[in-house]
């Protein structure tokens, strides 16, 4: 089936992680009638990615919402976009705009590194992570930061939040020209018919260019990127599209092959993202890829998993 042009928008206002659109053709996946498909797109003379598409189109063809997009960070052109534009519930990858703004505001002198967070004042969370399983009763802010990034710490990111302020976050990704993306609430263990529906939303274009901004230090300063990508390289969940890595989920900062790797996921009932950057030999790369499925069995999920692990291996042909 011939590619079906990507309906038109408005152009996006600039920002300093913000990608520019660009007229290759793009399927709608999953938001069309009829056989869903993604889009082949690859850098000439690189891999194609088909593997990676094959498995997206089956997950796209059961009902699921896919949207994937690979930048190539030497050249800043895309190698993959499909529904990259379409906006879906990222859970836990919503931290990534939070630590962002929690690491600017230390930086401005606004908050101090060191200062103490009480447990006992934060709003529970017991979705994940392990501050809620020790006996420290506080935590500096800058090590709540660690937990959030690292162990995907639901209480310790509430803290954070609780400390810089939704409305701060949210002036903050509207500064760095991030149209679709939104912190919509704090970590919850119930949401009810008054909470927000889901943590966090975005794009897999802007989830990826938020993470080549990280790397190439554009994000806010050049202070700032480092700090968060420090804290997001020490992530502890390589399950996903960072299997294929083969790095020790617990000491990968310094891999002995020269292996850049720094991501984030984000998982909830129904959604699994993760975006990051992986840096080889040959080639850089920042991706993302979002899946939003019916997780009725354990079937469904690893269908998804299966998905995302498959890139990996390509991303991994890619850089090396």
């Amino acid at each position: 089936m011939p590619p079906v042009p990507e309906p038109a928008a408005p152009e996006p206002v600039g920002g300093p992680v913000e990608s520019s659109r660009r007229d290759a053709p793009a399927l709608r996946g999953s938001a069309r009638k009829g056989p869903r498909r993604l889009p082949r797109r690859a850098a000439a003379g690189r891999r194609s990615f088909t593997t990676t598409l094959r498995a997206l189109d089956e997950l796209a063809a059961s009902g699921a919402k896919v949207s994937v997009r690979i930048d190539d960070l030497d050249g800043g052109s895309a190698v993959l976009e499909g529904d990259d534009f379409i906006t879906l519930p990222v859970a836990g990858l919503g931290v990534v705009p939070l630590l962002i703004e929690v690491a600017a505001a230390i930086e401005a002198g606004r908050v101090d590194a060191l200062e103490i967070v009480d447990r006992a004042t934060v709003h529970s969370a017991s979705a994940g992570g392990v501050w809620q399983h020790l006996k420290a009763p506080a935590l500096p802010l800058a090590d709540a930061a660690v937990l959030a990034a690292s162990a995907g710490d639901a209480l310790a990111a509430n803290a954070l939040l609780q400390r810089v302020g939704l409305p701060a976050v949210r002036s903050r990704i509207e500064e760095l020209g991030l149209r679709r993306t939104a912190l919509l609430d704090r970590f919850r263990d119930d949401r009810g018919p008054d909470d927000a529906p889901h943590v966090a939303l975005s794009t897999a274009r802007e989830m990826a260019a938020v993470f080549a901004g990280l790397v190439n230090s554009t994000v806010v300063s050049a202070g700032v990127s480092a700090q968060v990508a420090e804290w997001l390289s020490l992530n502890h969940d390589l399950s996903l599209v960072a299997s294929a890595t083969g790095l020790d989920p617990f000491a990968h900062e310094n891999d002995r092959h020269g292996l850049l790797f720094v991501n984030k996921t984000g998982r909830s009932e129904g959604v699994r993202a993760e975006a990051g950057v992986l840096g080889g030999p040959r080639a850089g790369v920042a991706y993302a890829l979002i899946v939003n499925f019916d997780d009725l069995s354990i079937a469904h999920r690893l269908r998804a998993h299966d998905a995302f692990r498959v890139l990996g291996v390509e991303l991994m042909e890619y850089v090396f």
